[in-house]
């Protein structure tokens, strides 16, 4: 077993998930495709190395100008999903640019994504061949795979991302990362973004030419083979999978970015820190939560005394949800407080929580609760302390008229 510390640059050996496929034909000529998981390892060596897992598929990646080794440097080989499946041309013959090489060749993908999502790969990898075509669709005739088998490959295209998913507030442009190599210079390229369920493309365009439509990327970026695409100002409607497409005849590459809007609520109270009521006087109390998205958002009242804490407040309640224009969120929960001395400085606290608050917001308020006749002596005193000033204040003036 390949020990989970192994960093991927040291990586000899990749365990892989390798989904085989056995195309039928019905009565009526239709087609039924089977999928057949089998065991597989990427090995990374030399033309005639002999197979490391020598029970399983190999696919031996020889080198080119392309290192898949060098895009999973600092990853570790326990934090990596590899997938290998074939790969269709859809009966398109095209003799790969690279000197050498057999005529005819047979492809596959491989998929390499961190389980933690930082980062995605697809590569193409191509097993050079001298067995023609047989004239239909490769897929109907694939060459059968020996359990044991050592297929000698290397990697002519590869595409990654490092935003596999990107969380974004309200009015952002993030950027999404998708980068493409090709083991041959100047080969002829269309890269395309789109929205998953969208017919019209964001943005277009065509290597070495230059010429495309839309905006988001950088054309002398996009030259480098930096294919990143910058979103206009987000919407909760932004939200969804975005998918950069690299097409180099025959082969079409796709990689998605899951852009997740998140914007966090704002949470007010309907009283000030301190709610002065006299006993036996309600009050409705409200903890508001606004402008929020996604939808999923909990709110709940609780308090305590000077020392204990306690219960929720088993009487509050949640309004129902409402939607702003732009597609964000309000709710309230509120309970009727109903002051008794007993009460008297016990602090409530409202608590908000959402995907988007890395801590739950929360807002505290005290209640004092006074006698009912306690109003009236205040005001008394009050007003006495009104009266005995302005007396004071009387006197000095007359004192000081008589003295002059």
């Amino acid at each position: 077993m390949l020990r989970d510390f192994l960093s991927a640059f040291q990586m000899s050996l990749l365990p892989c998930r390798f989904t085989d496929e056995k195309v039928s034909l019905d009565a009526k000529g239709r087609i039924n495709t089977t999928h057949i998981p089998r065991s597989a390892f990427l090995q990374f060596g030399l033309k005639d190395d002999r197979p490391v897992k020598p029970d399983a598929v190999t696919f031996l990646i020889t080198p080119s100008k392309l290192d898949l080794r060098r895009v999973l440097a600092g990853a570790e080989v326990g934090q990596l999903s590899c997938e290998l499946k074939r790969y269709s041309t859809d009966g398109s013959h095209v003799r790969w640019p690279v000197k050498g090489e057999h005529e005819y060749n047979r492809w596959f993908t491989v998929t390499i994504s961190h389980t933690k999502k930082l980062f995605k790969i697809m590569a193409f990898i191509r097993q050079s061949t001298d067995q023609p075509p047989t004239g239909e669709d490769d897929f109907k005739s694939w060459a059968v795979i020996k359990d044991k088998e050592v297929l000698t490959t290397s990697v002519s295209m590869m595409m990654q991302t490092q935003t596999p998913v990107v969380n974004s507030t309200l009015k952002f442009q993030p950027k999404l990362h998708c980068q493409f190599e090709v083991d041959h210079k100047s080969p002829k390229v269309i890269l395309e973004w789109r929205k998953h369920h969208r017919r019209k493309a964001l943005f277009s365009s065509q290597l070495p030419s230059g010429q495309g439509q839309g905006s988001g990327v950088s054309l002398e970026q996009l030259r480098t083979g930096d294919a990143s695409y910058t979103t206009a100002p987000t919407e909760t409607s932004s939200e969804g999978t975005y998918l950069c497409n690299v097409d180099v005849h025959p082969l079409l590459g796709s990689l998605s970015v899951e852009l997740q809007i998140q914007e966090p609520p704002h949470v007010s109270l309907n009283v000030d820190s301190t709610l002065t009521l006299s006993e036996d006087e309600v009050k409705r109390v409200v903890c508001e939560a606004n402008g929020y998205y996604p939808l999923d958002v909990d709110i709940h009242w609780a308090h305590r005394g000077s020392t204990e804490v306690g219960p929720q407040v088993d009487t509050a309640q949640l309004s129902s949800h409402s939607t702003h224009r732009n597609g964000t969120y309000r709710l309230s929960a509120f309970f009727h407080l109903q002051a008794k001395l007993g009460k008297s400085g016990r602090k409530f606290t409202c608590s908000v929580s959402h995907r988007a608050l890395a801590a739950p917001i929360r807002k505290t308020f005290t209640i004092i609760v006074t006698e009912p006749g306690q109003w009236i002596l205040i005001f008394n005193v009050f007003l006495l302390v009104v009266v005995v000033v302005l007396g004071l204040r009387y006197c000095l003036r007359v004192r000081r008229r008589r003295f002059f």
